[in-house]
């Protein structure tokens, strides 16, 4: 019995000691697990401020330069064929409407080839239905149709209130989405998760249904179909991006031309008018306040309530008494300023913004409407420009350029004024599809799913009761993310964000040098880790964390220094052009996306060609607004080398190409 016992008791302590070593296996293998999980999130967190933080620099230069665009669009695109009718919303010309339509109709016949949906009004659900269909197969609605549609929803959208009042009495639950930016994907999972439109399914939809995505002008024929079909029961709030000056740079302009080439002028000036007449705001059982931005210590919803808010087109810049057309083009167009260096340029991009003394911020220029009122367009840009903050009180949106950071003691303080307990908003990118902020007093809404790559958020909607407690339904549009781990997701999210940044480091490669050589006193060509990353905060204001970002831009020297030009190592011009000042090209290359804009202003039959000395002049008169000193010599030559093929044009397709920045692989890639 005793060797037995004792045999047993050996046997007991190799299980317990495997035991033990099970467990801390485990142990070990937990921690690691925690570790990695930890170190990818942390990477995804700052991809994404990357992300947002250009989006936000990106916005401010929108502001900075719209007094330009808008002289730009006054002075080359204004289209005779197009009708008062469309670009007028004086009443006195609302008769001619109808007649435009008619003569329209004429002359644009839906030819038998198409095979698309074909529209009667009033709609029915079976022609949204087919809307529906058409697009999902990636199938275009005739012009004809659109503007049909579109006259008809600016004829609803008139009859309604600024501020729309609804109830829940009326039906089960109201469903709240926010930005949607072109991604139809989104739309239509929404609709098939939450079921389409109907007076026992409504919904609010929040501002930002254009700009950025592919499909902008779809999601506002579906929008606008239901609208017509149910006014009292889908119900569309403006957003920051229902304005014709930010469609030019954030992509809805160049999407309508390209879809509708014969017919984008007449669709872009009613649109121009149609996103005037969209209300600001809904109000919800009285006590839910849902807005596209935000608010600011002056917001007034009385006042808002009773403005004539379609007299503002645009909110880029605030409206001023008007002069002679001589006197605009001064102001808007000042003479050749030369900056004593490149590193001037962002001092002169714009003229300095006004703060107003609720903390807003406000872009400067004048404005062509002159009849607008000065606190009408500051109650507007504040509604749709702000965003919330944990801190107290009200401050300049210094990040977007317009509008102002509201803290909980100014929700509260409108709370208290107009008995309200919830402010749903939008227009901000949530990781999660939503954010809960103000000790639940304010949620932000956001349902663009993969917003800036693929797996890089999901979409969310709300559900609202009538006890008004939300319920959020989160989801994400996917090819390929579900066939993609962790760590794979997380790095193509980080490739993309880095390679966004590189290309605005590079951009402004002459002005980083001049900040980095101030710290390198003996010309060494490092500096430390502190003066690299105040250089960069400095130079770009993008208020990222530069230090942790350090090591995925820059080398690191063997004595712990920073080798600031090896920034730059890894980009390069896809196609350099020698004789070409490198300032110049820099300069081409930060504001490509202006260029293209002004292009396609100057470019009046959509050819995709300009002259030589059409890019010449327009180069110029940029320029001179920006306050940048031009070589004609080096412009010269510039302008004859793009013209690859020496027919006197240029391409301005191949024009961003040849000032594309490309990334060569650098020695960690090799490796």
């Amino acid at each position: 019995m005793g060797s037995v016992s004792g045999t047993m008791g050996c046997n007991s302590s190799v299980a317990e000691q495997s035991s033990e070593k099970a467990i801390r296996a485990a142990i070990l293998i937990q921690n690691w697990y925690r570790v990695t999980v930890a170190r990818l999130e942390m990477r995804r967190r700052y991809s994404l401020s990357i992300f947002q933080s250009i989006e936000y620099a990106d916005e401010q230069d929108q502001l900075q330069l719209s007094n330009f665009f808008t002289f730009m669009l006054d002075h080359c695109t204004h289209p005779d064929s197009v009708s008062p009718a469309f670009t007028s919303p004086s009443v006195a010309q609302e008769a001619d409407e109808d007649l435009y339509l008619r003569e329209f109709e004429k002359k644009v016949d839906v030819p038998d080839s198409y095979h698309g949906p074909r529209l009667s009004f009033p709609l029915t659900t079976k022609d949204v239905d087919a809307l529906l269909h058409a697009f999902r197969n990636e199938q275009l609605l005739h012009a004809h149709y659109v503007l049909q549609l579109l006259c008809e929803t600016r004829k609803v959208l008139k009859e309604m209130p600024n501020i729309t009042h609804l109830s829940t009495s009326y039906s089960k639950d109201i469903t709240i989405c926010g930005d949607l930016h072109g991604n139809l994907d989104d739309l239509l999972l929404i609709f098939y998760k939450n079921g389409l439109p109907s007076e026992q399914n409504r919904y609010v939809f929040n501002g930002d249904f254009v700009d950025r995505g592919k499909n902008s002008m779809e999601i506002l024929i579906i929008l606008f179909a239901f609208l017509l079909i149910y006014p009292n029961d889908l119900h569309l709030n403006r957003g920051n991006h229902e304005d014709y000056v930010m469609n030019l740079r954030y992509g809805f302009t160049k999407e309508i031309s390209r879809k509708y080439k014969d017919h984008w002028k007449e669709i872009m000036f009613l649109l121009r008018d149609i996103f005037s007449w969209l209300p600001l705001a809904t109000i919800i059982d009285s006590k839910v306040l849902i807005l596209h931005g935000g608010i600011s210590d002056t917001t007034d919803l009385d006042f808002l309530n009773a403005l004539k808010r379609n007299k503002l087109k645009t909110l880029m810049k605030p409206p001023k008494p008007v002069g002679n057309r001589q006197d605009q083009v001064k102001e808007i167009i000042p003479k050749t300023t030369p900056s004593k260096h490149i590193a001037n340029q962002k001092n002169v991009a714009g003229k300095k913004r006004r703060t107003s003394s609720s903390g807003s911020t406000e872009p400067s220029g004048s404005d062509l409407t002159p009849d607008f009122d000065m606190k009408e367009w500051k109650q507007i840009l504040d509604i749709l420009w702000s965003d919330p903050r944990s801190q107290y009180g009200c401050t300049p949106n210094k990040c977007r350029g317009g509008g102002c950071y509201f803290g909980p003691d100014v929700t509260a303080k409108l709370f208290k004024r107009y008995n309200l307990k919830l402010l749903i908003r939008s227009h901000e990118f949530k990781p999660e599809g939503y954010e809960i902020s103000h000790n639940g007093k304010v949620i932000t809404i956001f349902s663009a799913s993969n917003y800036y790559e693929e797996g890089s958020n999901r979409g969310a909607y709300i559900k609202l009761n009538p006890e008004l407690n939300p319920r959020f339904v989160q989801y994400r549009v996917s090819e390929c993310t579900c066939r993609q781990n962790l760590r794979e997701r997380v790095g193509t999210i980080e490739s993309s964000a880095l390679m966004s940044l590189k290309e605005k480091i590079y951009a402004h490669k002459a002005e980083l040098t001049s900040a980095f050589e101030q710290y390198d006193l003996k010309g060494t060509g490092s500096i430390s880790v502190n003066d690299w990353a105040t250089a960069m905060d400095s130079v770009l204001q993008l208020e990222l964390p530069w230090r942790m970002l350090q090591p995925q831009l820059a080398e690191m020297n063997p004595d712990g220094k920073v080798d600031f030009m090896s920034c730059f190592q890894d980009l390069n011009i896809d196609r350099p052009i020698k004789e070409v000042q490198p300032a110049l090209m820099e300069t081409l290359c930060r504001y490509r996306k202006d260029l293209e804009i002004i292009f396609n202003i100057i470019d009046k039959d959509h050819s995709g060609l300009i002259s030589l000395e059409e890019f010449s002049q327009t180069w110029k008169l940029f320029a001179s607004h920006l306050g940048i000193e031009v070589d004609d010599e080096s412009l010269d030559k510039l302008v004859l080398s793009i013209d690859y093929n020496k027919d006197g044009h240029i391409d301005f397709n191949e024009f961003l190409e040849a000032f594309r920045v490309v990334h060569r692989l650098d020695k960690k890639a090799k490796s």
